[in-house]
C-alpha cells in the first residue's frame, strides 16, 4: 500500500500522541526520548543542532555498531552479492532449485525475489546499514562530553563515511538508481510535511550523482581515516577508502583511469602471500589422517594477511554461519551437509582453471566430497564445492591487493594502452599460481580478455565476476552462449540484454514508496 502526505501525518500525530505522557521529561535531561532532539542550553551552538549521543559512551557504542554491522549482515553483503556475482555470471549453478535461486541462474530474476528485498530493506540490509552510518555522521560533531576528543570525532566520521560509500556501492552496482540518503529522518509535523515526506519516502537519485556522492564521501574520509593495523583488517582504514575509490573511478559513470592507477598506487604496504591456500586455508584438527569427524579445523589458517585490505573476522564464539551454506563445514563435518547447497561450481569455471594448468588456485576454490544430492550432472562420489569459505572461523574477505593490481592492470590497458605493463601484473600472480606467464598481448581487445580470465581464476567466489562482465560490457557475450559451452546449465529464460547490468528493485519497496519506478526491462 502506497502512502500520501496526508496519510503520513495522520500516522504521525498518532504515533506522537500515543507517546505523550503526564510524567514530567525535561528535553536538557538525556534519555533515549530525547535522543536526536534538538539540543537546549550550552551543549549545543544553536538549536537546530541534534544531540543524538549523550556522551563519548554512546558515540563509541554506535561506532560498535558500525563494526558488528558487518558481521551481522553477511547474508545480505556476502551470501547473496555471491548469488548474483558468480550464479549470475558464468562462475557457478544456483545449487538450490527454489523460485529465489534459479532465477540468478537462468535470467528471470523478478522484483518479487525475496533475496533482493532482504537485501534493500530488512534489518541488515543496505538502507538499514546506511541508516547506521548516517545516525555517527550526523551526530558525532555535537556530542557534549570533551572526552571524545577532536581527533576521534573526526575518525568516527571518516568511519562512518567509508562505510556508507561501500554499501552505496553495493547498491548502486546491483541497482543503478536508488534512493540517497545522507541525512536523518525529521519528526513530521504540518509545517514541514513536504520536506519530511521525502526522507522518508525519498525519491531515486540518479546513478551518476549516487557514484558523486560515494566519491564525496570518501575523498572527505581520506584525511581522518585510521591507517591500516596489521593486526586487525576489519577496520575502515586509509587503503580502504583508497581502494574504494580506485574501484569507483573504474566504473562507467566516473570512469577516470588515471585516477583508478593513481588510488590503486595509494594503497601502500600490501603484498601477496606466498601460499595462495594461506588465503582460505584452516588447521586440522588431525592432520595425519583423512579428513572426518575426529580431523575437524579447530581455527583458520591465518588472519589479517598481507593481502587483505578488508576482512571480516572470525573467531570461537563469532560463528560465520554461512560456511555451511557452501558445502561441508570442515569444523563440524556432518552439520547439515545433507542441506542443498548454494554457489556450487560451474563447468565453465573449471574448463577455465584447466586450459590454464592452474591446479593450485583451483584446489583453493574448489573442493570435491561424495553427496547423497545430485544435480547438475555431477557424480554422487565427487561433487565440487565452493571452497573459499570453509568454516566457521574462516575470515571474509572483501577486498585484498590481488584485485587492486589487477585494476590497475585494467587502467593500464584501457587508460594508457600499456599492455606490456599490464601483462607484468598478471604474471606476479600466475607466478604465485605456478603458471607459466602471459606473452604482452598484441590488442586491446586481447588484452581485456586475457585480463578478464584472469581475474576469474584469482577472484572466483569472491564477488567480482558479474561487476566485471557488466564493468567491461561483457555481459552478453559471455553469458547468452553460456548454455552452449556449459551443457549443464539451464537454458536462458530471457537473453542477457543491456537492461539485465541492473536488477529489479524490490517490488515491496515501490509499493510501499510511490516516489520510486521500476529499472527498464523489468
Amino acid at each position: 500500500m502506497k502512502i500520501n502526505k496526508t496519510q503520513l501525518l495522520g500516522v504521525s500525530i498518532t504515533l506522537m500522541m500515543a507517546a505523550c505522557s503526564l510524567d514530567y521529561d525535561p528535553i536538557d535531561t538525556y534519555s533515549e526520548k530525547t535522543e536526536g532532539a534538538a539540543a537546549q542550553g550550552a551543549a549545543a551552538d544553536t538549536a537546530a543542532e541534534l544531540v543524538i549521543f549523550k556522551d563519548k559512551a554512546a558515540a563509541d557504542n554506535q561506532r560498535l555498531a558500525l563494526y558488528q554491522r558487518m558481521k551481522d549482515a553477511q547474508e545480505t553483503w556476502y551470501l547473496d552479492l555471491l548469488l548474483l556475482a558468480e550464479v549470475h555470471a558464468d562462475n557457478a549453478y544456483a545449487g538450490a532449485t527454489d523460485n529465489q535461486t534459479t532465477p540468478f541462474e537462468v535470467n528471470s530474476i523478478e522484483g518479487s525475489n525475496i533475496n533482493l528485498d532482504r537485501d534493500w530493506n530488512n534489518s541488515n540490509g543496505y538502507m538499514n546499514s546506511i541508516a547506521i552510518a548516517n545516525k555517527l555522521i550526523a551526530g558525532i560533531d555535537h556530542v557534549p562530553d570533551a572526552a571524545l576528543t577532536e581527533a576521534m570525532r573526526k575518525q568516527y566520521k571518516a568511519e562512518a563515511l567509508i562505510f556508507r560509500a561501500m554499501m552505496y556501492f553495493d547498491m548502486v552496482r546491483i541497482w543503478g538508481s536508488v534512493p540517497l540518503i545522507t541525512g536523518m529522518a525529521t519528526t513530521i509535523t504540518s509545517v514541514n510535511i513536504d520536506e519530511a515526506y521525502d526522507t522518508y519516502f525519498p525519491p531515486q537519485t540518479d546513478e551518476l550523482s549516487v557514484y558523486k556522492q560515494i566519491e564525496a564521501d570518501l575523498l572527505a574520509a581520506l584525511p581522518d581515516a585510521p591507517n591500516v593495523d596489521n593486526g586487525d583488517k576489519s577496520l575502515l582504514s586509509k587503503a580502504l577508502a583508497n581502494t574504494l575509490l580506485a574501484k569507483v573511478y573504474a566504473e562507467k559513470p566516473l570512469r577516470n583511469y588515471s585516477k583508478v592507477k593513481e588510488y590503486c598506487d595509494a594503497v601502500t604496504g600490501f603484498t601477496l602471500v606466498n601460499d595462495f591456500g594461506d588465503l582460505f586455508g584452516v588447521v586440522l584438527a588431525n592432520s595425519a589422517v583423512a579428513p572426518g569427524a575426529d580431523n575437524m579445523a579447530v581455527d583458520a589458517k591465518n588472519r589479517n594477511t598481507p593481502e587483505t585490505i578488508l576482512e571480516i573476522p572470525f573467531a570461537s564464539g563469532s560463528k560465520n554461519w554461512v560456511s555451511w551454506m557452501f558445502g561441508r563445514a570442515m569444523d563440524d563435518w556432518a552439520f547439515y551437509f545433507s542441506f542443498v547447497k548454494w554457489i556450487l561450481p560451474s563447468r565453465d569455471l573449471m574448463s577455465a582453471f584447466d586450459a590454464e594448468g592452474d591446479t593450485e588456485r583451483k584446489n583453493e576454490t574448489i573442493v570435491y566430497d561424495s553427496w547423497e544430492i545430485s544435480g547438475y550432472g555431477y557424480p554422487k562420489t565427487h561433487y565440487p564445492f565452493m571452497y573459499k569459505c570453509r568454516s566457521q572461523f574462516n575470515s571474509i574477505i572483501k577486498y585484498r591487493y590481488a584485485d587492486v593490481l589487477l585494476l590497475k592492470a585494467e587502467a593500464l590497458i584501457l587508460g594508457d594502452g600499456d599492455f606490456a605493463g599490464a601483462a607484468a601484473i598478471i604474471n606476479q600472480l600466475r607466478t604465485r599460481a605456478g603458471i607459466a606467464d602471459i606473452s604482452v598481448p598484441a590488442s586491446q581487445s586481447d588484452a581485456v580478455n586475457v585480463l578478464l580470465k584472469e581475474r576469474r581464476l584469482e577472484l572466483a567466489f569472491e564477488g567480482h565476476r558479474w561487476f566485471d562482465l557488466c564493468r567491461l560490457d561483457k555481459v552478453e557475450e559471455v553469458l547468452n552462449s553460456l548454455p552452449t559451452r556449459d551443457p549443464a546449465r539451464p537454458a536462458l529464460a530471457i537473453p542477457y540484454s543491456a537492461n539485465s547490468y541492473k536488477l529489479p528493485i524490490p517490488q515491496n519497496v515501490i509499493d510501499q514508496n510511490p516516489n520510486l519506478e521500476q529499472n527498464p526491462g523489468y
